[in-house]
Order: C-alpha cells, then sequence, then structure tokens
C-alpha cells in the first residue's frame, strides 16, 4: 500500500510526422485506427460498446477496456478509447448501463450509475460477457488485459480489482472508492488510484479505507493524489458541465497528462514479456 503526493507542475509537446510514399505521393507514418460500436447481448438485453485498433497488424496486442463515467459512454471516453489504440493497445469501451444510453442530468446518471453498483454480480458478467465479444477480433490478446475507468468507471475498475477478475491491472481516474464486493479477493495484478487532492466528491476517509481492504488481500495498491486536482480533472469538457449544474468539477491539464503517464508507465511494467529463458 502506497500513497503519494505528485507535483504536477509539467507540461505536453506534441508533434506530428509526414512523410512521403512512393514516387512523391504525401504518406502518414504511424498507426491506423479504425472504430466500430460492437453489440452484445447481456441476459437479452443489447449493450453497445465502442472498439478501436491498428489494423495496421494484426500481431497480438494487449486488451484495455474502458469504462466511462456516470455520464455513460460518451465522445469523450471515444476520445480515450482511440488514444489507447493509437498507441498499440487494442481499446474497448464497455457500455454498463445497456443500449447506449446516456444521462443528460445529474440525477439521472446517480439513478443510472447506482442501479450498476448496487447489482455488482450484474456488473462483472457484463464486462466478462464484452471480454467474451472481443475474443474474435484480430489482434487480440486476452491473455493480457487492464481495466481503466473514470469517476463511475473509476470504481467499477476499482471492485473489478476487489473482485480478482483476470486483469494484468486497474487503473482508476478519479475513481468512486466505494467498496460493493461483498467478499474481496486477492488481485494478481496492479491497482492504481489516481484522485485530486481537492476533489470535493471522494471522502479521503473512504479511500484509506480501500486501500486497507487492498491490503488485507495482499493486493499491490497505489494511491497518487495530485495537489490542486479536483473531481473529473481528466475531462476537458467537465467545466461546461460544472457551470450548468453548479457542481464542483474542474477540468486540470497538468494532472490529466501526468495521470496518463502513469498510466502508460504501469502498462509498459505489466504488459512486458517475460524474459527468455536461459539457453
Amino acid at each position: 500500500m502506497r500513497t503519494m503526493f505528485l507535483g504536477i507542475g509539467m507540461g505536453l509537446m506534441l508533434a506530428s510526422v509526414n512523410t512521403w510514399g512512393e514516387e512523391g505521393a504525401p504518406g502518414q507514418m504511424g498507426p491506423k485506427v479504425e472504430t466500430r460500436t460492437l453489440t452484445y447481448s447481456v441476459d437479452g438485453e443489447n449493450y453497445t460498446g465502442y472498439l478501436a485498433r491498428d489494423t495496421k497488424t494484426d500481431s497480438k496486442r494487449p486488451v484495455v477496456l474502458v469504462v466511462h463515467e456516470w455520464w455513460g459512454l460518451s465522445d469523450y471516453i471515444r476520445q480515450r478509447t482511440e488514444q489507447l489504440a493509437a498507441l498499440g493497445y487494442v481499446a474497448f469501451a464497455v457500455d454498463m448501463y445497456g443500449s447506449g444510453k446516456t444521462a443528460t442530468h445529474p440525477d439521472e446518471a446517480g439513478s443510472f450509475s447506482s442501479a450498476v453498483m448496487n447489482d455488482w454480480p450484474g456488473a462483472r458478467h457484463n464486462l466478462e460477457t464484452a471480454i467474451e465479444a472481443l475474443k474474435d477480433t484480430p489482434g487480440v490478446d486476452d491473455s493480457r488485459m487492464a481495466i481503466i475507468g473514470y469517476c463511475f468507471g473509476g470504481g467499477v475498475a476499482l471492485n473489478a480489482a476487489l473482485d480478482g477478475m483476470p486483469f494484468k491491472a486497474a487503473v482508476s481516474f478519479h475513481g468512486s472508492p466505494g467498496q460493493v464486493v461483498e467478499t474481496p479477493s486477492h488481485f494478481d495484478g496492479r491497482v492504481i488510484i489516481q484522485n485530486g487532492a481537492s476533489d470535493q466528491m471522494v471522502e479521503q476517509s473512504a479511500l484509506e479505507s480501500l486501500l486497507e481492504t487492498f491490503e488485507g488481500v495482499e493486493t499491490d495498491a497505489t494511491l497518487i493524489q495530485y495537489p490542486g486536482a479536483m473531481h473529473a480533472f481528466t475531462n476537458p469538457y467537465v467545466d461546461a458541465k460544472a457551470r450548468e449544474f453548479d457542481l464542483p468539477l474542474a477540468y486540470n491539464a497538468a494532472a490529466d497528462a501526468a495521470s496518463w503517464q502513469v498510466m502508460l508507465n504501469v502498462f509498459n511494467k505489466v504488459f512486458a514479456a517475460p524474459p527468455a529463458a536461459a539457453k
């Protein structure tokens, strides 16, 4: 169990590289990300997820499940899924609410998310069904999977770890620390809990209790607190929601960049190929 407070005075530098193909035709280096909806059935109800992958290669790659905020599977979550695909992962945004429905008001979002968390066995079944639906996708390596989530989705990812689901990592971004798994199990992967130190929607006592639970089942869990960051700090669209509904939410570019890099560093470790046996 570890708690870290990270300074976030950092910036990002983005660059694009253009190349030239045969006979001077313009070309492009990098991935070719293709996206599509993927509908799967859970107990007779249709769920509509969002799949993104690089089609330039069919080599086996790690899978990352992305779990949406309490608003539902939004354009923001689709963008995150595409970002992961561009980095070489097969990324799948799962639909936790069914029929791809989204919320337009906090009361509606709270109702949708509470219904899921109050039926954790059903939520786990949804995740397992989503994984099965992915297995026919070219390039999927279902022996190397991670789950990440935002807000409500972070809570789903953390409870998936508490339930011992077969992921190499569970990464929560400003996620709910509520524990709905009745009998926590040991989790073989890494757990990363990324929270804003100024988050008014997450209680510090709940975070401490969650860390104690992970420690009790001998799970490697790390809490990272970003100074000055509020709830939903990764979402650049959230300021409009904050104004519309008078909610304590705010985007924080530095915490967003830092938390994304932490996730990538963890993936590099947990998805690394084992060392070759000595001859």
